[in-house]
């Protein structure tokens, strides 16, 4: 934008604004870098709170810590003080300029090298001085960079002291200080994940647990504490999570990578080329797979079957429950090879979860329900609503439980004993585990009627999952309704 505002000449500014947590990430270095070279007039704006969801980790992170709060710049500013608590007026100026002290005590030399020119720390609450600030840098020629320190929750304390907890919030009543407290009647599978963490720890020592930023999220809280020397968060760093990863298996150990399906999409190259093209042991557990509901389009987990199905040796596991969640990460965990089990987010159906860990067999399917004419086959947590829609046809319902690889021999099965076949998936249909369906039909010369259920070819914007479900016809009502549509058509 700043290259096409120089090139336009209508003298506009383009500011880009971005967070202690997302400057760590690869790409915000390479565009640095790149408008080191060209110069163009822009301006960057670093809010520092020192939190991005999780806690902030990492040497970037520690190198300004250590900076602010080092024996230099505190001795100077209380030195400052003390020379000049006789003079009032001139002690005021000196808390004024305190941010200045910092950019003085605390050189951007890192921004500076990369072509930058820095200005700060500043207090980012202070929004007079922040204004005259930024009325200042307006007029300087080429890339500059304004360093702001805030804190996460100000002005509203319960958030001050648990900036952690109050990052995405419920609805709550501001005056009770307290979030309302949510009873799932049964565990989430983040929970389900963690769980399984700690209990694989502690049958496994070269069990090693990745991270990119998202601990708490990723149900690893109780993990990290647990086993401090084998959990890694790498911030908000997905590539370098999974090329970590690749090294770790390359040294015999056995790692788990955490991260939420819209994140993966950052690293597939790394997945393709750093640890599926070497066959490498990687369990990759994949949160938020399907629809996520109030965080929108950006974070729907709308497309992860699609990509990772095409990529040789990668197994990709769709559990239907929290117990087959947990069955299969052990599955992927003891497979000689890079392993994905993909659930979504939230709780459960309640099924019992079994202690003991025992593995599947790979790339096979089960009948749920024995019907007629139509089977309807599964893939992931809409098995109940797959196994309700069913009543209304007598139909066939098998959880098919592997996108890849696929179970062939039971497709064929269901095909040649059935006039239709039904996929149901929490995925896009373009490419998902439907097309892996009809792709095998094809390949055994088997034609025959399939309807794809999944996500449509649109963007997923905000809701709850429930509402979401309904709009888009995944819950029972609406897999009937699609599949009576379906039928009206044949005939």
């Amino acid at each position: 934008m700043a290259i096409c505002a120089e090139k336009e000449g209508q003298n506009r500014r383009v500011v880009s604004v971005i967070g202690d947590g997302a400057i760590t990430a690869g790409m915000a270095f390479e565009a640095m870098n790149h408008a080191g070279d060209v110069k163009p007039d822009m301006l960057v704006v670093l809010n520092d709170n020192e939190m991005s969801i999780s806690e902030n980790v990492g040497a970037l992170n520690n190198h300004f810590a250590q900076l602010l709060s080092g024996n230099v710049y505190t001795s100077i500013r209380e030195g400052g003080k003390k020379v000049l608590s006789g003079a009032p007026p001139i002690k005021e100026l000196v808390r004024r300029a305190e941010e200045h002290l910092k950019g003085m005590v605390v050189p951007g030399t890192m921004f500076e090298e990369l072509g930058f020119n820095y200005i700060g720390p500043i207090d980012g609450h202070d929004v007079e001085e922040l204004v005259k600030t930024l009325k200042n840098m307006r007029h300087l020629k080429g890339p500059q960079f304004l360093h702001v320190m805030t804190k996460k929750g100000k002005g509203y304390e319960p958030a001050e002291n648990d900036p952690i907890g109050y990052h995405a919030v419920p609805k709550f009543d501001p005056s009770v200080h307290t979030l309302p407290k949510s009873t799932p009647s049964s565990p989430t599978f983040s929970n389900v994940f963690g769980d399984w963490l700690c209990d694989m720890a502690e049958q496994d020592d070269k069990l090693l647990a990745i991270t990119p930023a998202m601990r708490e999220g990723s149900g690893m809280v109780r993990f990290s504490k647990a086993h401090p020397d084998k959990y890694f968060d790498v911030a908000i760093a997905e590539q370098h999570s999974v090329t970590l990863a690749a090294g770790m298996a390359i040294g015999t150990y056995h790692p788990v990578v955490a991260i939420y399906s819209t994140f993966l999409q950052r690293a597939y190259d790394q997945l393709i080329h750093d640890v599926a093209i070497m066959d490498l042991p990687v369990l990759f557990a994949i949160d938020r797979g399907g629809i996520v509901g109030a965080d929108g389009q950006t974070h729907q987990g709308a497309f992860d079957l699609s990509y990772l199905r095409c990529i040789p040796h990668l197994v990709v596991m769709t559990p239907s429950d929290e117990n087959e969640c947990r069955q299969m990460l052990y599955t992927g965990h003891i497979h000689d090879g890079p392993a994905a089990v993909r659930y979504p987010r939230g709780s459960g159906i309640g099924a019992v979860i079994e202690g003991k860990m025992q593995a599947i067999p790979m790339g096979k399917g089960v009948v749920k329900r024995q019907g007629e004419r139509i089977a309807i086959l599964n893939f992931g947590t809409l098995l109940p609503n797959a196994m309700e829609a069913a009543e209304a046809f007598n139909a066939t319902v098998v959880d098919m439980r592997f996108a890849k690889p696929l179970d062939h021999t039971l497709i064929e099965e269901m095909a040649q004993t059935h006039d239709c076949l039904v996929t149901v998936e929490e995925n896009a249909v373009a490419g998902g585990a439907g097309s892996g369906v009809i792709e095998t039909l094809m390949a055994q010369g088997t034609v025959k009627p399939v309807l794809q259920i999944g996500l449509p070819d649109r963007f997923i914007s905000q809701g709850t999952q429930h509402e979401i479900h309904a709009d888009i016809e995944l819950d029972s009502t609406g897999i009937e309704a699609q599949i009576r549509r379906y039928l009206a058509k044949l005939r």
